[in-house]
């Protein structure tokens, strides 16, 4: 009887913390992006302008604790390559659980992508797509990673 009392308890704390663990939505959010051209033999660059809601913060691309999540943004696309992604300068921020600050972006900020045509691209519309991972977390928790994805139009000459 103890024993199926105890798994009753441990079922009942699992599924009462699964809200408390799910990523808030619209925590970090992506503002809709303009069409991107790609000139024939030519760059390009892209600004991807995001949004995170006070009272949080993502780890930076380059955290200070081997343990702590980066944002990392991944293109996959036939159409053009990726030359560079240029994550903005990150603030430091003391927290409680560690002795370094901590490595990372709040508010508005922008990456910035820069792509070239690929050779073997067809000219015409398409899409660019990508996948963007990051974990928000506020002073009290951090919640699940999450990966968005990006979908740029696209325009190859």
């Amino acid at each position: 009887m103890k024993l199926k009392n105890f798994y009753a308890s441990a079922a009942l704390c699992v599924f009462a913390a699964i809200p408390a663990c799910a990523q808030t939505p619209g925590v970090l959010s992506i503002a809709d992006a303009p069409k991107l051209t790609v000139p024939r033999g030519g760059e390009v660059t892209h600004t991807l302008k995001l949004q995170l809601q006070p009272g949080y913060h993502v780890n930076s691309n380059a955290p200070n604790e081997e343990y702590l999540i980066p944002m990392k943004l991944t293109w996959d696309s036939h159409a053009v390559e990726t030359v560079s992604v240029q994550f903005p300068k990150p603030a430091s921020e003391k927290s409680d659980f560690s002795e370094k600050p901590l490595s990372v972006y709040t508010g508005n900020f922008e990456i910035v992508t820069k792509f070239r045509r690929a050779s073997s691209a067809s000219p015409g519309p398409g899409f660019l797509n990508g996948k963007l991972r990051y974990q928000a977390c506020n002073d009290k928790m951090c919640l699940p990673p999450k990966t968005l994805d990006v979908k740029v139009p696209l325009l190859v000459e």
